[in-house]
């Protein structure tokens, strides 16, 4: 049986929802019901993570009046965590929910998608992805590295805390020999002063950090890292989480699959999705502080701040990794300079129009 054939199921019974007219052309495919398997990796139980990708399963079916159906498998009940690309372009599952970021092995320009050390906040990093090329490249990047998907831009949090140490650190000779779970192209900042880094899956940090597999980790913003427990452990979260500025999460559907829906059904998933980034970001900036007043009120973590002086050496630290990672990799060049264009021409704006975090209300 064919893929699609498996996956859509005709009210009138009308065979392969496919067509020489391609997605264009919908012919007698609108109206018609769709079954999607979809594997996560994330818990569909996490705040935020999994909060998001509910509400954009729930929005779709509301939209659809019910067509539309999605059935979400969390890590591991049929695709690992870190296997959900392969899968879903190899059309073992439908569809997918993840961050690109975890592809960073296969595609260096992956993380560029996800979050970048020293990068924009939420309204400039979706400027970029969805009123630049950011999405262009996005869909690029997946396409010359042969990929059969499509990508979706799905959610988006704010800020990660900057990490969970065992250890106050008290300068940079502290990294030195650190073992640490971080995430994308920080990892690679923190190698060039010394860290011993690798990335683990949600549910593989908290029993790595009892056994002291590692000794710092970073992961998610508070509201996240709280459910997963790290302050039983570890006693000092840092910020400002200069390695994300901000998350982006994709909904990546088998390219097949894609091109085999209607437009409506092309659309109705994706204006589910881009809302779902607005309610995903507006629920978490609104469960970050309660996290860490509890942190420090109830279980003796002390929230901390780098100094200045960490933060520049950091951020120095990063544009020699972007321009040593730009030299060997040609895709990773493309993205870096469009990127940085797009950053230069919006400090116009963003420069100057803004008052600094916090605000009036803030202070």
């Amino acid at each position: 049986m064919g893929l699609v054939a498996i996956v859509v199921f005709f009210t009138a019974g009308c065979g392969d929802v496919r067509d020489a007219a391609g997605p264009a052309d919908d012919g007698n495919r609108a109206g018609q019901d769709v079954r999607l398997r979809l594997a996560s990796s994330f818990n569909s139980t996490a705040p935020i993570q999994g909060e998001a990708l509910l509400h954009l399963v729930g929005a779709i079916d509301a939209a659809s009046a019910g067509r539309i159906q999605i059935k979400v498998y969390d890590p591991g009940k049929l695709v690992a965590a870190f296997e959900v690309l392969e899968a879903v372009s190899d059309g073992k599952v439908e569809a997918g929910y993840s961050t690109a970021g975890y592809w960073m092995g296969k595609m260096p320009a992956a993380p560029f998608f996800t979050s970048v050390p020293f990068g924009p906040d939420f309204s400039e990093f979706s400027s970029w992805l969805l009123a630049g090329n950011g999405m262009k490249l996005y869909q690029e990047m997946y396409d010359q590295y042969g990929f059969e998907v499509k990508v979706i831009l799905c959610a988006m949090t704010p800020p990660d805390a900057s990490g969970w140490f065992t250890e106050e650190i008290r300068s940079a000779e502290d990294f030195r020999g650190l073992k640490m779970r971080i995430f994308g192209l920080g990892g690679n900042v923190l190698q060039k002063m010394g860290a011993a880094v690798n990335l683990l899956p949600a549910q593989e940090i908290f029993p790595a950090l009892e056994k002291r597999v590692i000794e710092a980790t970073e992961y998610a913003s508070p509201s996240i890292d709280e459910d997963l427990g790290f302050y039983k452990i570890a006693k000092f979260n840092y910020f400002p989480g200069w390695h994300q500025q901000v998350n982006a999460y994709e909904l990546i559907i088998n390219k097949s699959v894609w091109e085999g829906l209607s437009r409506q059904d092309q659309a109705i998933i994706e204006n589910a999705s881009h809302a779902t980034v607005l309610y995903s970001m507006s629920i978490a900036e609104a469960t970050q502080a309660p996290a860490m007043i509890r942190n420090e009120r109830d279980r003796g973590v002390k929230n901390l701040s780098w100094s200045p002086e960490m933060l520049a050496l950091m951020k120095e630290k990063w544009e020699e990794v972007a321009e040593e990672k730009a030299a060997q990799d040609a895709f990773f060049n493309k993205v870096y300079r469009d990127y940085k264009k797009f950053r230069d021409e919006y400090a116009v704006w963003g420069g100057k129009a803004y008052l600094p975090r916090g605000g009036a209300g803030g202070e």
